[in-house]
């Protein structure tokens, strides 16, 4: 049993009233948004609501942190809707237990702590467009089909809409100043609900988009040809599913981090969200990945443990299978205020207090992931990006750095005492700390502050060696350190450089 506690994380004290109601405004937000992304990319809509109870379920219980809430987001379904438009459902659930099959290959290799590879500007750009991305999808709750067009709202629709939002928006805003023994987003969802059927109100409800009643998951194996061809098919998309589902599960577990000051298992979450991709795959779920509006809106609900997630999951089984007919009865106007209020908090406010202290270049990286995430919904690709750029503009700073410290001793031979990395980057600046023609007949290059990084440094030391030499002039190079030393012997096969004295080269390497 207390193997069995460890495991689910229950041994720490739970405050079930929290957890469970928690659990429960989760179930509310995530209803909708799983019907909307499923009927977008043109799945039967309980397919979006048994991706979101199985994902749900299975990282709540597996997942590597809790207060991490995982269903059917739309940054992997998106991905799939190419697959579903060129060649129908089952080939979706065949990529989405692929996906499942790479996660779960990244996380048994452990490859989850290179998400600490992210820098801060490109998590604050993933973030706010994240928010900006909340914010902008509630405003499709302001539209209606008229005559089979989509419009605006106008009249007394819109007053009506936007009345509801503003007092679910108000709620959630007054009520914790005055008690946070209930989460507000739910108490906002129940009052406005009650004001909608005590007045009769017409306004958009859950079943105006789709009916949410219907069985158990089925078991269903993807009727797909078992061969080379369609793993072709099949595989480029796993293969960006399980990216994007990586990507935003993992840097939305660094920011539950923050928020709650612990610290979570990148790799447990790779492993759980595979286990849960797989399991969408055959029991007729879209699939999905950690969602950061709902993680907000169960940490901003109060909850810190596993249960709440739990409690969301079996709350959307219970309403497919027994609480459609209340839960269609929902207005979208208390949701959309919700969301809302999400996206608020989501934003992150102080990047731009950061402006004025925050680099040229990392105001640069935080804008274009930004604008990324908001314009493409990519979220893989912005980060990637952002990273990359941040990556060379470290390159092109550190490049800057190398320096070379010349003197001539007693003995007339002249030193290059060097300071910073030797890379890629600052080869062409290393070269030119030498006067080949000028120099003394022996040259000491010191490498004790300085450091061999890649085969672009070994080429160029390669080089300076090799235009001593023909002129006859002896190299020694010092204080190299012994992972230094390795990377020379192990580049011999394919640059011709010798650490050892050398009668061609008169390369001399003096480790001590």
């Amino acid at each position: 049993m207390r193997k069995a506690l460890n495991l689910f994380d229950f041994s720490q004290k739970v405050d079930y009233k929290i957890e469970i109601l928690a659990g429960l405004t989760v179930a509310m937000t995530m209803i909708p948004e799983s019907l909307s992304f499923a009927i977008l990319a043109g799945f039967p809509p309980l397919v979006g609501l048994y991706g979101a109870f199985i994902m749900g379920l299975v990282t709540a219980i597996l997942g590597g942190r809790p207060g991490l809430v995982s269903g059917g987001a739309g940054a992997t379904v998106i991905v799939l809707i190419a697959l579903m438009n060129s060649h129908g459902l089952d080939y979706v659930f065949g990529a989405v237990a692929l996906a499942g099959v790479i996660q779960i290959i990244v996380g048994l290799l452990k490859l989850g702590k290179f998400i600490r590879l992210v820098p801060q500007p490109v998590m604050f750009g993933f973030v706010n467009g994240l928010a900006i991305i909340i914010f902008m999808s509630q405003l499709e709750q302001f539209k209606a089909v008229v005559n089979g067009e989509v419009e605006w709202l106008t009249g007394s629709p819109l007053f009506i809409m936007a009345g509801l939002v503003a007092l679910t928006i108000a709620i959630i805003l007054i009520l914790p100043k005055i008690t946070k023994a209930i989460p507000a987003s739910l108490v906002a969802i129940i009052v406005v609900f009650a004001v909608v059927l005590i007045f009769n109100i017409d306004t958009k409800q859950v079943v105006d988009i789709a009916s949410v009643s219907g069985s158990l998951p089925p078991f269903h194996i993807p009727e797909i040809p078992f061969t080379l061809e369609t793993l072709q098919v099949i595989l480029p998309y796993g293969l960006i599913m399980a990216a994007v589902g990586l990507t935003e599960g993992l840097l939305t577990l660094n920011l539950v981090d923050e928020i709650t000051g612990t610290k979570g298992n990148s790799n447990r979450e790779c492993l759980a969200q595979g286990t849960a991709n797989i399991a969408n795959g055959f029991f007729f779920g879209m699939g999905g990945c950690p969602m950061i509006a709902q993680t907000l809106v169960n940490l901003s609900s109060g909850s810190r443990a596993r249960l709440s997630g739990i409690v969301a999951a079996l709350t959307i089984l219970a309403i497919i299978l027994f609480g459609a007919p209340v839960i269609e009865l929902l207005p979208m106007a208390a949701l959309t205020g919700v969301m809302i209020m999400v996206a608020i908090g989501t934003f992150e406010w102080a990047s731009f207090r950061a402006f004025t202290k925050m680099p040229k270049h990392d105001i640069f990286v935080m804008l274009v992931v930004t604008l990324i995430t908001v314009l493409l919904h990519n979220l893989a690709l912005a980060v990637l990006i952002g990273v990359i750029i941040s990556a060379l503009v470290f390159a092109w700073e550190s490049a800057k750095r190398i320096r070379a410290r010349k003197y001539v001793d007693e003995n007339g031979v002249k030193h290059y005492e060097l300071f910073g990395p030797l890379f890629f980057g600052s080869t062409t600046a290393f070269s030119e700390k030498f006067d080949v023609e000028n120099d003394p007949s022996e040259i000491i290059i010191d490498f004790r502050e300085s450091k061999i990084t890649d085969m672009s440094a070994i080429d160029a030391v390669n080089k300076i060696t090799e235009r001593y030499a023909a002129i006859g002039k002896k190299v020694h190079l010092k204080h190299l350190s012994s992972d230094c030393i390795d990377l020379l012997k192990n580049a011999e096969a394919i640059i011709d450089v010798n650490i050892m004295e050398d009668p061609t080269y008169k390369v001399a390497v003096d480790s001590k």
